[in-house]
């Protein structure tokens, strides 16, 4: 069997996140043992990992130049190694594969999240019968204590929706073509045999499909990926695109992407990029070169549609909605984030999720290069949206977490001459001005915050400035939230302290 990704991406980390990858000097089966285990246990949902023996680690990155092993030791370690995976319980088996890389050998073990999680092994191989239970932290693997115990018995009972059998569907279901093109983008190894190979033994290489002879089914993400028409499976697996230019809906348009997610997710952002964003050109006096700008930038897009396709759950039929107008743009999603991240995280767009929904979805996506690695993505928005110029994103969702909505405000260069004297402020241009407005209006009453923006002189309370200066009078204790954890509530309101 082989892995599926490029071995010059994984090993030098430009793929794979780097708490994914354990760097092994020699084989020692012992602490090569937890590990499988950790990675199998897979806490995380990330998706399991990787194992580079011939490589030492230093500070996390492999050391360079490469030691390798003997050549003549690879089948030696592939025989232990399938002896001491016997003793994890359940049973678990990773993927080996031998690798020439810069004239050194190597062994990589693939070790994906398991399927029959929680999986526990010997504590030390001289008493095979302790045994206890491995998880990764970071880039460590240690021994689960009491509370990690209860949480990964918890987890053994929601197998990630994508990493489940597709008991409505049949391995022939599965595209060769498509399987063999996302081999040869990612430069896999495999890609040269896969041309040749059963479809049956291709399918179980990239683990998109598992269980016995008799009932062998490709995975939800095999599905996903490989099948012509996802939707037909999962119900309204798709992006939908609607320009309005118009709130009448007068010369409305709608673009609907399916297909492998991957290509709907391209076919969608190339759609944006040439039909949606706009560019324009000033020229400032007394500076040579000129500065474009763009209505909304195709890097911070194509993070939030990315995130989008991520993170959304693929039991609700609803799609991935893309709606343009004049004033913004909306990618709404379903459901919202993960519990793990608090409101007041979403309001400060300081969201890191402990925990994936999708881990093979991210796992495809990350190596076909269509999203970022771990909680990076909001960063990157950010940047981008700084670098353009404009406005701070907003996101919402509601108590019950059931929708997720991003809102890129249009760069304030696109508007026309009359919104954007609505939507600039009033002639306090002052940060201490407008921090004094707001005290002056909250003096005698309790607001939204539509009505306090109103109150200042702003046209919306999504003005990225008019965000920040109310954070900064919540920091200062000077004004406050009704519910302040309840951040998106809809009927939250402000006061003055």
């Amino acid at each position: 069997m082989a892995i599926p990704i490029n071995i010059n991406d994984l090993i030098n980390r430009r793929v794979i996140e780097g708490a994914r990858i354990e760097y092994k000097a020699n084989w020692n089966p012992e602490p090569v043992l937890h590990t499988i285990c950790a990675f199998a246990n897979d806490t995380d949902n990330w998706g399991g990992g990787y194992i580079v023996l011939g490589i030492e680690e230093q500070d996390g990155l492999p050391r360079l130049p490469i030691s390798g092993i003997t050549k003549s030791s690879v089948e030696k370690i592939s025989r232990e190694l399938l002896n001491v995976c016997n003793l994890i319980e359940p049973r678990y088996i990773p993927v080996s594969e031998h690798f020439v890389y810069n004239g050194k050998d190597l062994l990589v073990l693939w070790v994906p999240g398991g399927s029959n999680r929680p999986y526990k092994c010997p504590e030390r191989l001289s008493a095979p019968f302790g045994k206890s239970y491995y998880i990764r932290r970071l880039s460590s693997t240690i021994k689960a204590n009491a509370k990690d115990v209860q949480e990964l018995f918890a987890l053994s009972e929601t197998i990630p929706y994508d990493d489940r059998i597709n008991p409505k569907a049949d391995v022939e279901d599965l595209r060769p073509a498509l399987i063999i093109n996302f081999l040869h983008e990612v430069q896999s190894g495999l890609y040269e045999p896969a041309k040749t190979m059963q479809l049956r033994s291709l399918a179980l290489d990239l683990r998109i499909a598992e269980g016995p002879a008799e009932y062998f089914k490709p995975l939800n993400v095999g599905l996903m990926f490989f099948n012509d028409r996802p939707d037909n499976y999962f119900r309204y697996a798709r992006i939908e695109v609607v320009d309005k230019p118009d709130e009448t809906g007068t010369g409305m348009t709608e673009k609907i992407f399916t297909g492998p997610l991957d290509r709907q997710l391209r076919d969608a952002l190339a759609y944006i990029r040439n039909y949606i964003i706009k560019e324009k050109i000033v020229k400032h006096a007394n500076v040579a070169e000129a500065e474009r700008i763009y209505n909304f930038p195709y890097a911070a897009v194509e993070e939030g549609l990315s995130n989008a396709v991520h993170h959304k759950d693929y039991q609700v039929p609803e799609p991935i909605t893309v709606t343009v107008t004049p004033e913004k743009m909306e990618i709404l999603s379903f459901p919202g984030p993960d519990r793990s991240i608090s409101d007041e995280s979403i309001q400060t767009l300081r969201m890191v999720a402990t925990r994936y929904r999708n881990r093979r979805i991210g796992e495809f996506l990350k190596e076909l290069r269509l999203v970022e690695g771990r909680n990076t993505g909001i960063p990157s928005m950010l940047r981008a949206l700084a670098g353009n110029g404009s406005a701070l994103p907003l996101f919402e969702t509601d108590d019950d977490r059931s929708y997720f909505r991003a809102t890129f405000l249009v760069h304030s260069a696109f508007v026309d001459d009359k919104k954007n004297a609505e939507l600039k402020p009033t002639k306090r241009k002052k940060k201490a001005d407008v921090k004094a407005a707001v005290l002056e209006a909250l003096a005698t009453d309790i607001l939204s915050s539509q009505e306090l923006a109103a109150e200042v002189g702003y046209s919306t309370h999504r003005s990225g400035a008019f965000y920040r200066i109310v954070n900064e009078l919540v920091e200062e204790g000077k004004i406050a939230y009704t519910n302040p954890d309840k951040l998106s509530d809809s009927n939250q309101k402000i006061y003055k302290r």
